[in-house]
């Protein structure tokens, strides 16, 4: 198997759009298209776009919009979201974007590209296919935030990745980086969003079968899973600002916004 489709098989597995309406992560879209001001007619093209988080409050806009995945299963569950919304939907890498230079108005991802491996040549494609003038929001989690924690919990059990984390797109001086040259001006922000659920076990049962890396995790893992359970019910419990067993846990995430010159 590629690596290309073992990150298909990851994402397709469990039901990403279940645990994002659990969570209440979907507010997430519509605050980055209002932050970066999509208006109706301009050509939108929403980056590792998942389940449609930021496609779908693009194109209620009356903007022009195209949502690319590299999972086909994802793009299947965005369409049906948005069965209404005439939204083209393109399977395709966020490494290798199959569009022509300078296409797009606006170019979005909301936790979508940071998990791409070869994060610069992300960078280049994106700053590639924005216009003259163009506008870039995209949101990551941040490495010192809870999801942040979340991902190192689990990182924590298996052998150490080549390259970057994708927690280094929460970094701004690292994003700044990735897009020195490119002509981009770029100003960052920080936002919360609340993940809510019932209990701390049912936010760890919630992404331990609906969100696709933590099923496969939990599978491989096999009799050493009760111990990362256990890890991540103690994080939800640490975090829970609820004052209560329900489960209130505020996300933090990096807020990148620029514009390119011309």
């Amino acid at each position: 198997m590629s690596d290309k489709d073992a990150v298909r098989t990851t994402w397709a597995t469990g039901d990403y759009d279940a645990m994002m309406r659990q969570e209440g992560l979907y507010e997430v879209g519509p605050r980055l298209v209002q932050a970066v001001g999509v208006r109706s007619g301009e050509d939108v093209l929403d980056v590792a776009c998942g389940t449609g988080n930021a496609t779908i409050p693009a194109a209620e806009t009356g903007a022009r919009v195209t949502g690319l995945d590299l999972t086909p299963a994802m793009l299947a569950r965005a369409a049906e979201r948005a069965a209404a919304l005439p939204i083209e939907w393109v399977e395709g890498d966020a490494e290798e974007l199959p569009f022509p230079d300078s296409a797009f108005d606006v170019v979005l991802s909301t936790f979508g590209c940071m998990f791409a491996p070869r994060q610069g040549v992300v960078a280049d494609e994106i700053a590639r296919v924005l216009r003259p003038g163009g506008r870039l929001g995209l949101c990551a989690w941040t490495p010192d935030g809870v999801i942040g924690e979340f991902f190192r919990v689990v990182a924590a059990y298996f052998p150490p990745e080549s390259g970057d984390s994708p927690l280094r797109w929460g970094d701004p001086d690292h994003v700044a980086d990735l897009f020195e040259g490119s002509g981009i001006e770029l100003s960052f922000s920080r936002s919360v969003s609340g993940i809510h659920h019932e209990s701390p076990t049912a936010a760890v049962e919630c992404y331990a079968t609906k969100f696709g890396p933590i099923v496969l995790a939990s599978q491989a893992l096999d009799d050493r899973w009760p111990a990362l359970r256990d890890e991540l019910t103690d994080l939800f419990t640490r975090t829970n600002t609820s004052g209560s067993t329900r489960v209130v846990v505020p996300a933090e995430y990096l807020v990148v916004r620029g514009r390119a010159a011309g």
